[in-house]
């Protein structure tokens, strides 16, 4: 039975993963090496949860009783208790494989752990942990409160218990699963990563405009968001860090990274995070960067 449930890494998808297992009516520890960080996610979790409780899906008690369900920490020994921990990190595998083998002297012998990873291989993050029957894949989709999809990757090893545990949390949190196999980029990301860079390369080669590709996208494709437009919401830096997943477990040339996309990552205009990327944020309305 999951009852506590760690989270490392305390940025938007840490964040929003603990407001959704915290509202579910679990216990919450939230630990990030910056108490910066964990403060400012704090205050974020409370803001989101009063809008929620503005548009009247829950109550001010819920609210106030999934607050109290959450603490945090800057230590790894923060999550000693937790039956699963679920690790948000950045999308770099050098950095996962340094947070799991910092993790794994603190778990108890039956804990779980899972990624949410959104490209890189669990079995060979699951390699790195002393229990890769119990690592399993969990890739929350952003933002987590809102959108229903949680991809869940079986490694190699990851054993049938291990799978229909985290498969009854899913539908605990109120969300519904899709199983991909440990391919990289699963399922999500192996569709609209490659749409998004080959909307950049459309950019890149002059086909089109920032403004005419996101037009043509949303209203000729009735998609709710423009790709470029998207791709800032994500992070371009994520954008190309799954496209450089894609190309080098693949080795498909289809999968090459835009070089435009490399050019505004070498750049730090990474999207909505920084306040610039495909589009300028600095403004009341965003402004196309090209």
């Amino acid at each position: 039975m999951i009852r506590t449930i760690g989270i490392i890494g305390s940025g938007q998808m840490g964040t929003g993963i603990a407001h959704v297992t915290s509202l579910s009516g679990h216990t919450v520890r939230l630990m990030d090496t910056s108490p910066e960080s964990l403060s400012r996610a704090m205050q974020a979790l409370e803001k989101n949860l009063d809008r929620q409780v503005s548009k009247g899906k829950i109550t001010e008690l819920e609210k106030d009783e999934a607050l109290a369900r959450i603490s945090t920490g800057t230590e790894m020994s923060t999550l000693a208790d937790c039956d699963l921990v679920i690790e948000a990190a950045t999308e770099n595998e050098d950095i996962k494989r340094g947070i799991f083998k910092d993790l794994v002297p603190h778990l108890k012998a039956d804990a779980l752990v899972a990624t949410n990873t959104s490209s890189i291989s669990i079995t060979r993050l699951a390699a790195c942990t002393d229990r890769p029957h119990k690592f399993i894949g969990m890739h929350f989709m952003n933002p987590v409160p809102v959108m229903q999809l949680v991809e869940i990757i079986r490694g190699i090893a990851t054993d049938e218990e291990t799978y229909q545990a985290i498969r009854e949390l899913t539908f605990k949190l109120g969300k519904t699963p899709a199983v991909s196999e440990d391919f990289p980029a699963f399922i999500v990301n192996r569709v609209l990563q490659p749409m998004i860079n080959e909307a950049v390369y459309t950019l890149y080669e002059g086909v089109g405009s920032v403004e005419a590709i996101d037009t043509a996208m949303k209203l000729g494709a009735n998609h709710p968001m423009g790709p470029l437009e998207l791709a800032d919401f994500i992070g371009l830096d994520t954008c190309l860090s799954v496209m450089q997943v894609l190309y080098e477990g693949l080795a498909d040339s289809k999968y090459r990274p835009c070089p435009l996309l490399v050019k505004y990552v070498e750049a730090g205009w990474l999207g909505r995070k920084v306040g610039r990327g495909f589009y300028d944020y600095s403004g009341d309305t965003p402004r196309p960067t090209r």
